[in-house]
């Protein structure tokens, strides 16, 4: 009696401890199952999306509904809101000197988007070989270019060249040439190619450090084997270097682009887009539309089409990026 008793207490206790247990699991299950969970992950982004869609969205949007009113002055100061439609649009495309302005512009871009990375990877191959003390002295010097405000480096430049008192001129005299008096901005091709050099110098050192930094990272097991099988210098950095580089340079490529051709203060500083509107680009054109005449539909016409533009230069090559990330994925 006591035996069956004793076994008759222990069953309840070994059928009765796996049901809540089971029951724990499928509550559990459930709530992380639930709307609100799968909701959370959105809810805790809306505040940044929303801003962020704020901050960049809303301008965008204004200027595109800009560009299809007549914005003057005169609309400005009494309130106007007169729609012209694409009045704007053929204004600008049916003027000669946009289009004469728009190829300078991306003449110009290229050129000193060009030799700005050629001049920054050729230093970051150059610092590889360097000793410790002169790389540092180097990156040392190009932190300084690069942390120089735009006005003052601008301003520095305007005293190298100037026609009287430059210190090239007096210089190049020195030397024997016949530079005294020499006019570097009589042209708007001399002009901008002096603006492109003081672009690139702005530029080296961004394109520099970051084509280095892909540089060191490339293994240096690859290199031995390379010097093993007796490549020399130029089949090492075709063989091991630019596959490894490829893609970071792609990409300082592709930010170069974005940033060179929307260049406004150095132009502007220089001879706002002189002399006789030989160095206009297309970020004078819009500043000279707008802020300068006040026709701000206009501006903003020619802004758009700026995007335009760059998005058709640059949507193969981010599209080349784009592949070649998820290659490397």
């Amino acid at each position: 009696m006591t035996a069956v008793e004793t076994t008759d207490a222990a069953v309840p206790v070994r059928n009765s401890s796996p049901a809540p247990r089971r029951a724990v699991a499928g509550g559990a299950r459930r709530r992380r199952g639930s709307a609100f969970d799968r909701l959370l992950p959105y809810l805790l982004l809306a505040p940044a999306v929303i801003g962020i869609l704020w901050l960049i969205g809303f301008p965008v949007v204004s200027v595109v509904v800009t560009s299809f009113r007549k914005l003057d002055l005169g609309e400005l100061v009494r309130g106007q809101i007169v729609w012209v439609g694409l009045d704007n649009y053929t204004k600008v495309l049916s003027d000669p000197r946009f289009w004469e302005i728009t190829i300078r512009t991306v003449v110009f871009t290229a050129a000193v988007v060009a030799t700005s990375v050629v001049v920054g990877l050729a230093i970051a191959l150059l610092m590889r070989q360097l000793s410790t003390p002169i790389r540092i002295l180097l990156q040392i010097c190009m932190l300084l270019a690069w942390a120089m405000p735009i006005i003052a480096s601008t301003t520095v430049y305007q005293w190298i060249f100037d026609q009287q008192y430059g210190i090239l001129n007096k210089i190049l005299v020195k030397l024997g040439f016949d530079f005294a008096g020499y006019s570097w901005f009589s042209t708007g091709t001399a002009t901008l190619s002096v603006i492109g050099l003081l672009i690139v110098w702005q530029a080296i050192p961004f394109l520099a450090f970051s084509l280095y930094a892909g540089v060191i990272g490339v293994p240096a097991d690859l290199y031995e084997a390379a010097g093993i099988d007796g490549a020399t210098a130029w089949q090492t950095f075709r063989a091991v270097t630019w596959p490894e580089l490829k893609p970071l340079l792609m990409m300082v490529t592709f930010l170069s682009l974005l940033w060179d051709f929307k260049v406004f203060t150095q132009i502007w500083v220089f001879k706002e887009g002189g002399p006789s509107g030989g160095s206009t680009t297309l970020p004078v054109l819009q500043y000279l539309e707008g802020i300068s005449q006040s026709h701000f539909g206009v501006a903003a016409a020619v802004s758009v089409l700026m995007v335009v533009i760059l998005t058709l230069l640059t949507v193969s090559y981010l599209r080349k990026l784009l592949q070649t990330q998820e290659g490397k994925l």
